[in-house]
């Protein structure tokens, strides 16, 4: 009984969420689950509106340069297209731009996963002196109640007066948008989930084999019976950046032991100091297993999000292939399922065309004008 009652609970929150998306104006694009939408976060089309709106504003910054599409640019499927995201007056931080498109769907944020939400993760740039560069929110509330259209949309959002408004309102409304920002319907979706056979290449499909076999991408990039996100949502260590903090790792584990002890502010810290932004995961939990370990990134229109890696340190896809085929850069704390792979060159291009094959249409343009 107790199990019937769970999956009726489960169907009933997949009816909710798919409601919403419906109510919202939002179709599920081939391939890809129902969206996860918080209780406390409901989705409306002048939430949407809204937080489209202030992802593109850029007096939310200490300059008036930089919004969130400064680094997650809808022109570049929302990348920045930059090795390493550069914030106010050029900073820069330490990681890459991760893209926006189907974020919706990882249980947690950034590349370490210090955020549990899109709601909070919105919140941290704002206040990071290398990207926003506000000193607290306080602007940004400021702004919001003088500009003589947001406290009219706002109330549409959230039926409040701006007298009401608060950070907290302006991130919902971000993670809104955000949650808008789904792609599938790939040459991949098409063959996989659509019965259309001839949707992907002969050499696709060959690399979709190699994908879910020899060369073990399935282990972590997940592909379901009925959809795929290609991603576990778990952290792992491929070794990337780890030659940089290996000489002096006990030093930097402790020194960051003691930091968080003392109330070490994550978001501001690991965008400015690159040995403590290469521990990873470690920073946020303190286990020693999760030193080195990043995020699994999903691979959807993977073809058109580079540079690659935490650290952006990968310009091409034939580049992040060679690094799983050598077995991931050898270190103390490497993942367990992280070994040679030995694939053959033809195998190497196929899985290529397998990558390239996961592009949704509206990205597919961009991915010609990488190709010239």
């Amino acid at each position: 009984m107790k199990n019937r009652f769970v999956t009726v609970m489960m169907v009933l929150a997949i009816f909710s969420m798919m409601a919403q998306l419906a109510k919202a104006g939002q179709l599920l694009p081939l391939g890809l689950p129902p969206v996860p939408i918080p209780a406390d976060n409901p989705q409306n089309p002048e939430k949407i509106a809204l937080g489209k709106k202030l992802f593109m504003d850029k007096r939310f910054s200490a300059d008036s340069t930089v919004s969130c599409a400064t680094c997650h640019d809808p022109a570049k499927a929302f990348t920045d297209g930059l090795p390493i995201a550069e914030g106010i007056q050029k900073k820069k931080g330490t990681r890459n731009s991760p893209t926006v498109i189907n974020a919706a769907y990882y249980t947690t944020q950034f590349w370490d996963g210090r955020a549990a939400s899109l709601e909070e993760q919105a919140k941290g740039p704002f206040v990071n002196p290398v990207e926003h560069g506000l000193k607290n929110y306080a602007p940004i509330i400021k702004i919001i109640k003088k500009d003589p259209e947001y406290p009219t949309l706002f109330k549409k959002a959230f039926g409040i007066n701006p007298d009401k408004i608060t950070i907290d309102h302006v991130v919902k409304a971000i993670a809104a948008f955000e949650r808008t920002v789904i792609a599938g319907d790939s040459p991949f979706d098409r063959y996989m989930y659509g019965g259309q056979k001839d949707a992907m290449s002969e050499s696709a499909i060959r690399g979709l084999e190699i994908f879910r076999t020899k060369a073990r991408c399935q282990d972590c990039h997940r592909i379901g019976q009925t959809s795929a996100t290609f991603t576990d949502n778990k952290f792992h260590n491929l070794g990337v950046g780890f030659s940089a903090i290996e000489p002096r790792l006990m030093e930097i584990v402790e020194k960051v032991r003691k930091a968080k002890e003392k109330g070490l502010a994550l978001d501001e810290t690991v965008l400015q100091k690159r040995e403590i932004s290469e521990l990873g995961r470690f920073v946020v939990t303190l286990n020693i297993e999760d030193i080195g370990r990043f995020k699994t990134p999903t691979l959807r229109n993977v073809a058109v999000t580079g540079p690659y890696m935490h650290d952006g340190s990968l310009d091409t896809l034939e580049e992040v292939i060679e690094l799983y085929n050598q077995g991931g850069e050898e270190n103390p704390m490497l993942d367990s399922g992280i070994r040679p792979l030995k694939l053959t060159e033809q195998e190497k291009a196929d899985l290529l065309e397998f990558l390239k094959a996961l592009t949704s249409p509206e990205y597919a343009p961009l991915a010609n004008k990488i190709k010239k």
